[in-house]
């Protein structure tokens, strides 16, 4: 009888659960930024901008870098539903030779981890 009383109780809430689902949704304007060809030592900050659209506050618990090379910022606060946010990455370019890392993104959205990519070349100065 309690197996019974438990399954259908497990049953209702999973049902209700279909209906009332609010999720929220990242979507990257690009997933790739090419830095193109720069030279050591210039900026090394790029913006990855992102819309939550969906119906739910959008939290991301964190974003990590394949290579301390790179480090990236999350927002702190959520990004509700419509809203955009920002997730800043600061590559170090002092290093010469090609970029190529990726950027682990982890939130609630219903996509929970996305990976981003930034290319592309760091040059020494006077290299043709």
């Amino acid at each position: 009888m309690m197996k019974k009383t438990v399954l259908m109780l497990f049953v209702g809430l999973l049902s209700l659960g279909m209906y009332a689902q609010e999720t929220a949704k990242i979507e990257f304007k690009s997933e790739t930024i090419d830095y193109g060809e720069i030279e050591r030592g210039s900026d090394g900050v790029r913006v990855f901008e992102f819309t939550n659209t969906g119906d739910a506050p959008l939290v991301i618990s964190n974003v990590r870098s394949s290579c301390g090379c790179t480090i990236p910022k999350k927002p702190e606060e959520p990004i509700m539903p419509g809203k955009t946010g920002k997730i800043e990455v600061k590559y170090d370019t002092n290093r010469v030779g090609p970029i190529r890392k990726a950027i682990t993104v982890t939130s609630n959205a219903d996509t929970p981890t996305k990976v981003l990519k930034i290319k592309g070349t760091v040059k020494s100065p006077g290299a043709k």
